[in-house]
């Protein structure tokens, strides 16, 4: 039997003054409350109760182990109520760690509903590139694009992660517009190096069926941060395959035209996502968080299997390009 247990029928057998009424309390049988007592008094050293075959007296020393007994369960008690009330009530702190490029256009923009909707929810959010280990450095949930191969945690698609061949408008008067794959030899082109691994990040270009190839290019240019390479296609220096969340504020501003339509990796497990350590009981500002993010997501056209990509016109069809 446990410590916790043992004190749980001390305490009763304190407030009814035997062992059976103290066996019925505690659902068990007088024997077991007695072996109880007599494994706590072996075990202090001291005799809790005195016994005779009429009464049962408590000792002094009896007493006051049940002083300190009784505020330690009832602190126990009071500490888990609060611990089951922050994890089911939307409240606390909440510890986001956000990819750079994804958080400032598509996370920031949501944090005064979130808060509004949330008052008694504080958040830290952490900003960076970098694939940091949720779980040891105390994260609740992590914004994440690419791939999760973590065991200890739970993936929850938010998006594909959807890529257009961008451009500036300016760039495509200037230079003209490539009609085939060899035309794209001419033309300036910005690479992104995936911090990761270091290296380039790969260019697909559609065939005549619209069929996405891996297409080899030199890059003019290189950068290692999403937004900088958006706003180095946006002033005109070259071509960029910028993820959707990069694209959509230059799409819809006009900085941006897309070449043709939007290209998905053919991995089932790429995209972008919410990520958060696997538990049996879910912390309700985590839960609320995921819903909203993925409602306001849904209200945008993007959900688990889809982006607003789909449906953007580009300036090229498939018929007037091949590779």
């Amino acid at each position: 039997m446990d410590k916790l247990r043992s004190l749980e029928i001390f305490i009763a057998t304190c407030d009814s003054g035997n062992f059976a009424a103290a066996a019925r309390a505690c659902n068990t049988d007088p024997s077991t409350v007695s072996k109880a007592i007599g494994r706590l008094e072996v075990q202090l050293g001291l005799t809790l109760f005195q016994r005779s075959t009429r009464q049962l007296r408590i000792t002094t020393a009896g007493q006051c182990y049940a002083d300190t007994v009784r505020k330690i369960l009832q602190d126990l008690a009071s500490c888990e109520d609060e611990l089951r009330h922050l994890n089911e009530s939307p409240c606390g702190t909440l510890r986001i760690n956000s990819a750079a490029c994804y958080s400032h256009l598509y996370l920031r923009p949501l944090l005064q509903g979130f808060c509004q909707r949330y008052p008694d929810i504080k958040l830290e959010i952490e900003i960076n590139d970098s694939h940091v280990d949720i779980i040891e450095n105390d994260i609740d949930v992590a914004l994440r694009t690419g791939f999760v191969k973590d065991s200890r945690l739970v993936a929850r698609r938010l998006s594909p992660m959807d890529f257009l061949t961008c451009v500036s408008p300016q760039y495509l008067q200037a230079h003209g517009t490539p009609r085939c794959a060899d035309d794209f030899q001419q033309h300036r082109w910005i690479g992104f190096r995936i911090k990761e691994t270091q290296q380039l990040q790969p260019i697909f270009l559609p065939n005549d069926k619209g069929e996405y190839l891996p297409y080899e290019l030199e890059p003019s240019h290189i950068t290692d941060d999403g937004e900088a390479m958006a706003h180095m296609c946006a002033d005109g220096l070259g071509f960029a395959q910028l993820p959707h969340f990069l694209a959509k504020q230059g799409l819809q501003s006009g900085v941006l035209v897309s070449l043709y339509p939007y290209f998905r990796p053919p991995q089932p497990e790429s995209g972008v996502f919410a990520i958060y350590p696997k538990r049996d009981y879910l912390p309700a500002k985590v839960r609320v968080f995921i819903e909203f993010i993925t409602a306001s997501l849904e209200s945008a056209g993007e959900s688990a299997n889809h982006t607003w990509a789909e449906s953007w016109t580009p300036v090229i069809n498939f018929s007037r390009f091949s590779i």
